[in-house]
């Protein structure tokens, strides 16, 4: 009679989780559509619009040759982008690394500017923490949540994370590289023969990301000197932050990262909190159904 008790109670437990998992998932993928939509309402091209190499001559050398290198004559403008990525994420210290996979999809819109990066990160067997990074209609954003219930991280509507958030956007947009056009809101700078600064605004913020180009034309790092770094104990204060490219791959004839790392560049020393690389990236040229194409690539 006991043991029967006992499973009853176990086969209780075990349902009431599942209904939490389960309506945890629920809730966070509303939020994430939610999302998802406002971003994409953003204005876009009613037909085709493709790149033109005169619209570069004035830019600082380096940036002309990453776009000579990355793209082809007539590589038609990207309106959409969604990224499917696999990677790991450092969920420990500077001191202690404790790297942990994760799966993530991300949604690009360049006439916003804006995106919605959407994870899923497995901390043990049995447990995930949802994360939502985004900067939708000029608002940054970070949430993380245990199955999407119990918050681990969440912060909203500050200048600073719409900063950083617009930061990440400008360094991402190498996946997608007209969107690093000058027609897409991104103003150039040169620093040197081999940096240059862009610059680009979203809602009521204006952010910079210092590019470093490789010999062979394409992005090899990203730097910002003063991103704001939290790790939830410490008062959040501005410490230098780069991403570096590691190897390139050929994507519908333009030329994207396959291999990333990013990291924090602390007192202590460099702490690589993520690495990743694309598995399945889909581009949108035009609106679709009216003048406009899809293509996807898997890897």
């Amino acid at each position: 009679m006991r043991l029967t008790i006992a499973i009853v109670v176990l086969a209780v437990i075990a349902v009431g989780v599942v209904g939490a998992m389960m309506f945890g998932a629920s809730r966070w993928r509303s939020k994430t559509d939610d999302l998802r939509t406002t971003l994409a309402a953003a204005p876009s091209p009613n037909t085709l619009a493709t790149y033109d190499p005169r619209e570069i001559a004035t830019l600082p050398p380096p940036v002309q040759r990453y776009f000579r290198t990355a793209l082809r004559d007539g590589q038609p403008i990207i309106t959409r982008a969604r990224v499917t990525w696999q990677g790991e994420f450092n969920m420990g210290t500077p001191a202690k690394d404790n790297w942990k996979p994760f799966t993530a999809t991300q949604d690009f819109v360049p006439a916003a500017p804006g995106f919605v990066w959407d994870a899923r990160i497995a901390m043990a067997p049995g447990l995930r923490v949802l994360v939502r990074d985004a900067f939708v209609a000029g608002v940054g954003s970070m949430h993380g949540a245990i199955w999407g219930l119990w918050p681990v991280v969440n912060t909203e509507g500050t200048p600073a994370i719409a900063a950083a958030a617009l930061q990440r956007y400008l360094g991402e947009a190498a996946w997608l590289p007209t969107a690093l056009l000058p027609r897409q809101g991104v103003t150039w700078t040169a620093i040197d023969e081999t940096r240059s600064l862009a610059t680009i605004r979203g809602g009521s913020i204006t952010t910079s990301v210092e590019f470093h180009f490789g010999a062979d034309g394409l992005i090899q790092s990203i730097f910002v000197p003063d991103r704001i770094f939290d790790n939830g104990k410490d008062p959040p204060a501005p410490r230098p932050w780069q991403g570096r490219n590691l190897n390139y791959q050929d994507q519908h004839g333009i030329m994207v990262p396959s291999d990333s790392v990013v990291e924090w560049l602390l007192p202590t020393g460099t702490f690589a909190y993520w690495r990743g690389r694309p598995v399945h990236i889909e581009y949108e040229y035009g609106l679709k159904g009216n003048g406009g194409v899809k293509r996807t690539q898997e890897h």
